[in-house]
């Protein structure tokens, strides 16, 4: 989460320039100057004055053959400071893992972190079910089941503010943001009816429209801890059978999952 106070001073272009290229690169794994030029519109020039900034004190390593960039183990000290996700992650783990078990789904639990939702446990193994969405993964916030859910059941002045930074935010997930009509009547069809799914256009150029995620929120007497996902093989489940046989349970896991997060607040 990020902190709500307004900055005294104005934020250093630099470095909100070198983190926001130092986010793609460890989103995609392996990325290359055109595709952080796609996702943050910063000049390429600039992006590759970042990248040899980020090489240099260790943090993103180049293979010149193939001029892709990939982070290091060195990005792992950033993390070591933030407890909130091992936190969710440990009382998570049992849940998801039963609940895999008795559904044969994988699902995740994610935390909203300033402008998309990240993975932090998931009951995902390996295999071609895996979907490549392990711990630490960014998930869109306007276009994926949890990240909808996220802003469906979040408090308004959250939503408001994360919408305005999205609607500023260059990316090819980010459209709905310029939208506000459009994306309240979303976000109220999925507060009636408690859940959200991934979107048509994301399905289909993520993942060739072969998967699609129902997600629910993780909630306990109003309070939004995370959400939760489900994915499935469109081939293998439609809506309306999720809806019948899998929605109850995954409600179920999320509310126990909430319960147990806010049990352990209170100790």
């Amino acid at each position: 989460m990020t902190s709500t106070s307004k900055p005294s001073f104005k934020p250093v272009e630099a470095a909100a320039r070198a983190l926001k290229v130092l986010r793609v690169v460890n989103e995609e794994k392996q990325a290359t100057v055109a595709s952080i030029h796609r996702q943050t519109g910063l000049d390429k020039a600039t992006i590759v004055r970042m990248l040899e900034t980020l090489h240099h004190e260790g943090y993103v390593t180049k293979d010149p053959e193939r001029a892709v960039y990939s982070v290091t183990a060195r990005t792992l000290l950033l993390s070591q400071g933030y407890d909130k996700s091992r936190w969710v992650a440990g009382i998570a783990e049992t849940t998801l893992a039963r609940f895999r078990n008795v559904i044969g789904w994988p699902s995740d639990i994610a935390l909203f972190d300033f402008d998309a939702m990240v993975v932090v446990q998931t009951s995902r193994g390996s295999g071609p079910l895996s979907f490549n969405r392990q711990p630490g993964f960014r998930s869109p916030m306007l276009v994926t089941s949890i990240g909808i859910t996220y802003l469906a059941f979040c408090e308004e002045d959250e939503r408001q503010r994360i919408i305005k930074l999205l609607a500023s935010t260059p990316g090819d997930w980010n459209q709905l943001a310029h939208e506000p009509e459009r994306l309240n009547r979303l976000l109220e069809q999925v507060r009636q009816d408690s859940f959200a799914v991934m979107s048509d256009e994301y399905s289909s150029n993520v993942f060739a429209s072969n998967v699609w995620a129902i997600g629910v929120p993780v909630m306990h007497d109003g309070k939004l801890f995370a959400t939760m996902n489900v994915m499935l093989l469109r081939s293998a489940v439609s809506l309306a059978e999720a809806r019948k046989t899998l929605l109850p349970p995954l409600q179920e896991a999320a509310a126990e999952i909430a319960r147990n997060l806010a049990e352990s607040q209170r100790h």
